[in-house]
């Protein structure tokens, strides 16, 4: 039998099975529910963000403390421990989560043709390509190849806030 807990495709296979056993809570919920299950969606998809959130903006604190731990030191080896681990449990699920509930929101919601809703999604997918990067930078901590500052670290902390701080408003607001 295969290990599949810690293989390179085992992340992989997590989310793959996170998402089939999402969908497969969808469809309970609507049929469970009916027109309530969109409130329990929407919880379910506030909860996930918040999650997704919390990882992102502590992650970059991570990489600015990583970048004074020298290379192959006790502290570096904890640093790349917390930076997986923080990716692969917490954020890399919530994104999906977030993304999935999202979507479903949106299309229950008839928000697919809504000007605010394309300005959000763009605000998402920005976000979503932050997280990549970040995801990269996991990858070089890793292999002890940073090569970003501290002072470049403590900018990109601030982007996620940013983002989030235009998508809230854009979904409270519906300006357009």
């Amino acid at each position: 039998m295969t290990d599949l807990s810690h293989g390179a495709g085992a992340p992989a296979i997590r989310a793959a099975i996170a998402l089939a056993v999402m969908v497969a809570m969808l469809m309970a919920a609507s049929a469970l529910f009916g027109e309530g299950a969109y409130l329990w969606v929407k919880a379910a998809h506030i909860i996930a963000l918040i999650a997704w959130m919390a990882g992102m903006l502590y992650l970059p604190r991570l990489f600015i403390y990583h970048c004074d731990a020298p290379p192959g030191s006790a502290q570096s080896e904890t640093f790349k421990v917390m930076e997986r681990r923080l990716l692969t449990v917490i954020i890399n699920p919530a994104m999906v989560l977030t993304w999935v509930l999202g979507l479903w929101l949106a299309w229950q919601g008839g928000f697919f043709t809504a000007g605010w809703f394309h300005a959000k999604l763009a605000l998402v997918i920005a976000l979503s390509g932050v997280h990549g990067f970040f995801s990269a930078a996991v990858r070089k901590f890793a292999a002890d190849a940073n090569t970003t500052s501290q002072r470049a670290w403590r900018m990109w902390n601030e982007v996620p806030t940013v983002l989030l701080v235009g998508i809230v408003l854009l979904v409270v607001l519906k300006p357009f």
